[in-house]
């Protein structure tokens, strides 16, 4: 893990260090995260054509061809994106609710901290 102190403008605009951009392979946008106080920014992929391959081979194997394959491929590859959404969306309300009932196992080791501060 690498950290670097980074100046954010009067504008709210960040310089990413050339190092970081090239070794990212960014292009001109990132996507940001907000997340546990943290920011978290990441190169923008094309998720969408992900399973482009798998989607082409099983259309072929149904019997499309030419224009019918063409336009069954665009209906299936807008599906893509929502579905992925959905399971991150998912994933987080999970990770939500179990958190909740979280306990740390090392408390019963180091004491709560609010407890130990009288």
């Amino acid at each position: 893990m690498e950290k670097r102190r980074i100046h954010i403008s009067s504008k709210r605009q960040i310089t990413i260090p050339s190092k970081y951009y090239e070794a990212l392979g960014l292009s001109n946008e990132i996507d940001c995260i907000y997340a546990n106080n943290m920011l978290i920014l990441t190169p923008v992929r094309n998720e969408d054509s992900a399973f482009t391959e798998e989607i082409l081979s099983d259309l072929i194997r149904q019997g499309y061809s030419g224009q019918k394959l063409l336009s069954e491929f665009k209906r299936i590859s807008r599906q893509i994106r929502p579905a992925v959404e959905k399971l991150i969306e998912d994933a987080d309300t999970l990770a939500k609710e179990a958190s909740v009932n979280y306990i740390d196992p090392t408390d019963e080791i180091f004491g709560n901290a609010e407890e130990t501060e009288d």
